[in-house]
């Protein structure tokens, strides 16, 4: 089973996979976020604190969680995918330069990366709960970096709700199923 939970920042997306987790008797948190400043280092620790002391966590080298995910144990949570390819997209050297052909196979490798994800877990049998934001819903963007981020996130999270069992959109903490098996 694989559930993917959307919505916007602060809408309880991670409290609310952690909730559907909780049930679980076996738990590797997949931890995405990388620590720039001490305001992300903030926001990690709150999700640290958060996690029963019984859970795994799984810290590794981003490029290699398409590989290490089914080996896994227990039911995997994912939180969150937008940190994922945000990490993703940095490490492409096209990403910010503007070479339509080259950012068009970066974000290629990206979504290609997510796919295999989603893939693997349910081809292994996984219980995977995914966390991502749903970044269509605000402003245009003003640069274009900010643009083909926002464009990139709407893509995967296609890819990643049409991998998934279950879908959910989280709006003020509360969640509206769009898609339920």
């Amino acid at each position: 089973m694989i559930t993917l939970i959307l919505g916007g920042a602060r809408s309880g997306k991670s409290s609310f996979a952690e909730s559907l987790a909780r049930e679980c008797p076996v738990v590797t948190y997949i931890a995405t976020a990388d620590s720039k400043d001490s305001e992300m280092e903030a926001r990690i620790e709150t999700h640290r604190n958060r996690r029963p002391s019984n859970w795994h966590t799984w810290e590794g080298d981003i490029a290699s969680l398409e590989d290490d995910i089914a080996g896994m144990e227990g039911t995997l949570l994912l939180d969150c995918l937008t940190m994922y390819l945000s990490r993703m997209l940095l490490a492409q050297p096209e990403s910010e330069g503007s070479d339509e052909a080259a950012w068009n196979a970066a974000e290629r490798l990206i979504l290609a990366s997510v796919e295999k994800i989603f893939s693997r877990a349910g081809a292994a049998g996984k219980r995977l709960i995914a966390v991502s934001n749903e970044t269509g819903l605000g402003l245009v963007p003003p640069y274009l970096l900010g643009r083909r981020f926002r464009d990139t996130q709407g893509r995967a999270n296609q890819i990643a709700a049409g991998l998934s069992d279950e879908v959910a959109l989280m709006v003020a903490g509360l969640p509206l199923w769009l898609k339920r098996p």
